[in-house]
């Protein structure tokens, strides 16, 4: 009998301690905020002015750490931690620190819920859209920067970082691709474009709109931005140490072929058209691009129009001259795709459907 009772006790003991702790389990999984890193390239955002008076700066002037102590209220919305990748004007990215930027992103995503990146809105656009086509993960990753310097009467970079981190931190954040957060507003990275030089309302996504509103850290989400992306996308940058040239060449009244043979003897295995209106160029122009298409180079026709589709065979007979249109994407989102997309084939039928899912 006491035997009996002696084991119903140790049963009752046990079942309260992990009913305890389960409990506490579920406590700390509710309270737990989640886990931001911060990964810094440079930029306006960490830029300072020689005098507030003076309109000039010198980007990339602090580190991450500066940036992080400078808005103490995103450590109330995750755990927050930084690392700085470059320290650079965002004019002088390039495609060695996108490689290292993105295997570094992928990498952080494995024990971390959430990356946030700051840099310089110049190619911002750009480097979005690099990461969006290789980053292999459905976990947030936003960019964020600014268009007045850190030392800058009003400067915006402190409340576009605290947004750009509560929208990490977001749930609804995941399986949106790569977002870039600036001036209250979020944007898709295949979207977004910088449309002004100076302003802080900088950024638009002319064709769709933005993907959300955010204001002191609340956000209104809207649609989910289109195209493959994520876990989705079919290219990685393992082991990848270089990307194939690809150029853009920009169209004009009077437009001569001579840049195109110059891209073509420096060596580009593509060659994207900023053409007017639909993606148009002279006769010379397209008759170049024809001939060079024919050697093998991708062409691909975009518009230097700052809104709207490139539509294929519309002015210009894709098919016949065996160009690549680029649809929504603007010539420097071409050229970024075209990158990724030579590093799989260089058939422009193959080609056209990454421009079409992507």
């Amino acid at each position: 009998m006491n035997e009996q009772i002696s084991h119903a006790g140790y049963r009752l003991v046990v079942r309260t301690a992990t009913a305890v702790v389960l409990a506490l389990a579920l406590a700390t999984t509710a309270t737990a905020k989640p886990k931001v890193t911060i990964l810094a390239t440079g930029g306006t955002i960490a830029g300072a002015q020689a005098s507030q008076a003076e309109y000039g700066y010198q980007a990339g002037a602090f580190k991450v750490e500066d940036l992080i102590n400078a808005v103490p209220q995103m450590k109330e919305l995750a755990d927050i931690n930084g690392e700085q990748i470059v320290n650079i004007g965002s004019q002088d990215m390039n495609d060695e620190v996108w490689l290292k930027l993105g295997k570094r992103v992928n990498e952080v995503l494995q024990s971390t819920d959430a990356v946030v990146i700051t840099h310089g809105t110049d190619t911002m656009e750009e480097t979005s859209y690099f990461l969006n086509l290789v980053v292999k993960s459905d976990k947030p990753v936003v960019l964020v920067g600014s268009m007045r310097p850190a030392t800058g009467i009003s400067a915006d970079g402190p409340m576009n970082l605290y947004n750009a981190v509560a929208v990490a931190a977001d749930p609804n954040a995941k399986g949106r691709g790569v977002l870039v957060a600036i001036n209250d507003t979020v944007h898709a990275a295949r979207n977004v474009v910088k449309v002004n030089t100076s302003n802080v309302e900088a950024f638009r996504s002319p064709n769709r709109g933005p993907a959300a509103i955010v204001n002191t850290g609340k956000i209104t989400w809207l649609e989910v931005p289109g195209g493959r992306r994520g876990a989705k996308s079919e290219f990685s940058i393992d082991g990848v140490t270089a990307l194939p040239r690809v150029d853009i060449i920009y169209a004009h009244a009077n437009m001569s072929a001579d840049l195109i043979d110059a891209a073509v003897a420096n060596g580009a295995r593509g060659i994207v058209l900023a053409g007017v209106g639909d993606g148009n160029a002279t006769t010379a122009a397209i008759d170049k691009l024809t001939a060079t298409a024919k050697k093998g180079v991708v062409v691909v026709r975009s518009t230097r129009v700052p809104s709207g589709l490139t539509y294929r065979n519309n002015e210009v007979n894709d098919d016949k001259l065996g160009f690549v249109a680029s649809l929504e994407l603007n010539p420097a989102k071409s050229r970024v795709l075209l990158q990724q997309a030579l590093r799989v084939t260089k058939d422009p039928q193959a080609i056209q459907r990454m421009f079409a899912e992507y």
